[in-house]
Parts: C-alpha cells; structure tokens; sequence
C-alpha cells in the first residue's frame, strides 16, 4: 500500500518586488547591527513571521535561518519606524521588515501598535 504525505515546504522565493525591498532595506542605515531582513511579515500573539533574508546566524551545514525560510522571531519588545523601513527589536535580534504580507501584514503591525500603547497606560 503506498502512503501519500503532504509536504508544507518552508522555503520561498523572492521575488523581484521583494528583492528590491530587500536591497533598499541593505542600504540603509541602523542604530543598531540588525540580524536579519524580514519579507512578508505579519504580527501575531506579539511576534513577527516573515521570509528571512541575510540572517547573520545562518548555519550553512544545517540550512537554519537560511534565505527563503519562514521564521517566527521572539515577542517583539520594541518597533519603530527608521526611514523607510520598520525596525523590530525582539530581547536579543533585529529585525528590518523589507514587506509586509499582503492584506494582513500592515494591519496586523497597526493592532500591535494599538494593542501596545494601551498596555503603556
């Protein structure tokens, strides 16, 4: 009997947009080394899910953290807007969000931002 099992790939492409969001976000400036560029990013339970890309931890031999994966980083602690480009700071990365995911990634980062600023009153 042949089993037949679905595999989710946790690899995707950039493309050319996303590439040259990427590439914007590279040559930019930031107060702090970043860790990692982020496409496609949404906020959800006070993290960020993105495509990695450039992640300075990238472990050739074991494929961790390699461009095209989708990550979910720790509780965003701090984000703010540097230039172009929002800037997440989690207790020990960086992350420069180059896109966010369509449709729900600006209003996902919108109810992060409310969800905080209430917790600050």
């Amino acid at each position: 009997m042949v089993q037949t099992i679905d595999l989710e790939l946790h690899e995707k492409r950039h493309t050319d947009f996303h590439q040259k969001r990427i590439d914007r976000a590279q040559a930019q400036g930031y107060d702090k080394p970043v860790t990692a560029f982020l496409s496609d990013v949404f906020i959800t339970y006070s993290a960020a899910v993105g495509v990695t890309f450039g992640h300075k931890n990238h472990n050739a031999f074991t494929g961790r953290f390699a461009d095209g994966h989708r990550i979910r980083t720790s509780d965003v602690q701090r984000a703010e807007k540097q230039g172009r480009f929002w800037v997440l700071t989690t207790l020990n990365s960086t992350y420069v969000v180059a896109s966010f995911k369509r449709e729900v990634g600006r209003p996902s980062m919108r109810s992060f931002l409310a969800s905080a600023k209430r917790k600050l009153h």
